[in-house]
């Protein structure tokens, strides 16, 4: 009698659940040791529920699938020359910052899920962590595919490695992860499965890809969405999360609401860099970074915190602030960018009048009022020969690591800067978020290595802005730094479009 095929289900239970044993002469606290010291309770890892449930061999099978239908996309942007299709040289700036930001985020997640995959008592939990980390470094390699093209013939891709760990603005996302990934099993679980993943993950993906496509960059259409189906996974696996310690023990609650609280405010600081992109770095715009808050925010995420409510949670806690800073933080951020451009690793400009009237739509309560006199003064500067760059490098806060460039949401012409004292020194915040944070574990965030501090202490190559960036950066002054008009790529472009 032939054995009866095992569906789908079986299989996986298999190759997962079966594959776990019971701890006959070992102390199973002692082979799981971080599971317990944050303080959740876990009384049933049976109750886990897999949100992937693939097989290896399936799971290798859909991915090859993708596989050979990325690359082929790939190897024809390139044979095609596909660089030349953008929208406008401007945009490649975007990808600059998309590559030495975001992509190396992704390898950070490999390796903290690779960790937790070791380190949960319930099999179904660490089989979940180790395919998403498979995942995450799938995604490192095909975005750096997928940039590689722009690297020939534009500059400031070369050093992105090299970068991530020195260069100032992108201690920003570093420290995020930095944080996650020194915290508990399940505090980086509720910090990147749940409040990146499936809060705020949409915000990176989805707007930004199809601003790639309504730029021409196909390449980076392709490894987006070719991403975002894995985030799908991903997305099931933070709300599991989410579910499974709040049913496990009524104690875990108020544990994972604060660490909701926490990463949710941590996330939405990192993604005033993402708000920066998709309001300035976009020459053809998709939707306002304003119109992406409503829609993958405040509807969607609305409606997610209104379903977890019958767990007793709440929506986070500075959710109504960030609603108020939707009008302002990319206009922030790019100022500071603009009036820093000399010690950045990609091009700046002045938006053009036509992009200036699209703020003012899109923006009505605000930009007339406090952000286009900012560049209407700095055009006159430019047509004078004054191009401004400030002299002086900014406070950072000490925990997003970001400079002190936004303002108090009820007093918009105000820098909101908040201090604390701890154990004879100060440390300096952008925000009552960001000091909440550090009160909380002061031990952990006195450690912050702030990049300001370093350069001012002579730690990064020395004294001076050029010996900083050539020989702490790796930056060819006057290449990858400074304004986009007169720049060795606009020079290009114009040569290969054949513009006198």
């Amino acid at each position: 009698m032939t054995n009866k095929k095992l569906n789908l289900k079986d299989k996986y239970r298999l190759l997962t659940r079966e594959l776990d044993w019971e701890f006959s002469y070992a102390d199973r606290k002692q082979a799981f040791p971080y599971e317990e010291f944050e303080g959740i309770k876990i009384t049933d890892w049976s109750k886990w529920e897999d949100p992937f449930r693939l097989t290896m061999d399936a799971y290798w099978k859909y991915q090859a699938e993708k596989e050979k239908k990325l690359y082929a996309i790939f190897d024809a942007f390139s044979q095609n020359n596909g660089h030349l299709n953008v929208s406008d040289p401007r945009y490649v700036n975007a990808i600059k910052l998309f590559l030495t930001g975001i992509t190396p985020l992704e390898y950070q997640a490999f390796q903290g899920f690779a960790h937790l995959g070791r380190q949960y008592g319930g099999v179904g939990a660490r089989v979940a962590c180790q395919m998403q980390s498979i995942d995450e470094l799938r995604h490192v390699q095909t975005q750096i595919h997928a940039i590689s093209q722009y690297n020939k013939y534009f500059d400031g891709f070369k050093e992105w490695t090299h970068m991530q760990d020195k260069v100032w603005y992108l201690s920003v996302p570093k420290s995020f992860f930095n944080d996650a990934r020194s915290a508990g099993p399940f505090e980086f679980l509720i910090a990147i499965s749940f409040s990146f993943e499936y809060v705020l993950t949409n915000l990176v993906f989805v707007p930004f890809m199809s601003g790639a496509a309504y730029n021409g960059d196909m390449a980076t259409v392709t490894f987006g969405f070719s991403a975002q189906s894995d985030e799908a996974r991903h997305m099931t696996l933070g709300l599991e999360v989410i579910k499974f310690l709040l049913e496990q023990h009524e104690d875990n609650l108020p544990i994972v609401q604060k660490w909701i609280d926490k990463w949710f405010w941590r996330g939405c600081r990192l993604l005033s860099i993402v708000a920066m992109m998709m309001d300035y770095m976009l020459p053809n715009k998709v939707m306002s970074w304003k119109e992406a808050w409503e829609v993958y925010f405040e509807q969607a995420g609305g409606a997610l915190f209104k379903d977890l409510a019958r767990y007793g949670i709440t929506m986070p806690k500075y959710a109504e602030l960030v609603s108020k800073e939707k009008e302002h933080i990319s206009h922030q951020t790019w100022w500071t960018f603009y009036t820093y451009g000399q010690a950045a690793g990609f091009h700046t400009w002045i938006p053009t009048d036509e992009e200036l009237d699209w703020f003012s739509e899109k923006y009505p309560e605000t930009f007339d009022k406090y952000y286009r006199p900012r560049y209407e003064y700095a055009k006159q500067l430019e047509k004078e020969g004054k191009r401004f760059y400030n002299g002086t490098l900014p406070m950072l806060c000490s925990i997003c690591q970001i400079p002190l460039l936004f303002t108090d949401m009820d007093e918009p012409d105000l820098t909101s800067h908040d201090c604390h004292h701890h154990d004879g020194d100060q440390y300096h915040f952008c925000s009552e978020g960001c000091k909440e944070i550090f009160i909380e574990e002061p031990e952990k965030y006195v450690q912050a290595w702030l990049p300001v501090h370093q350069i001012y202490q002579g730690n990064c190559g020395g004294p001076g802005l050029e010996e900083v960036l050539t020989q702490y950066y790796r930056m060819t002054m006057g290449e990858e730094n400074l304004d986009m008009k007169g720049s060795p790529d606009e020079q290009r472009w114009k040569k290969w479009k054949g513009v006198a």
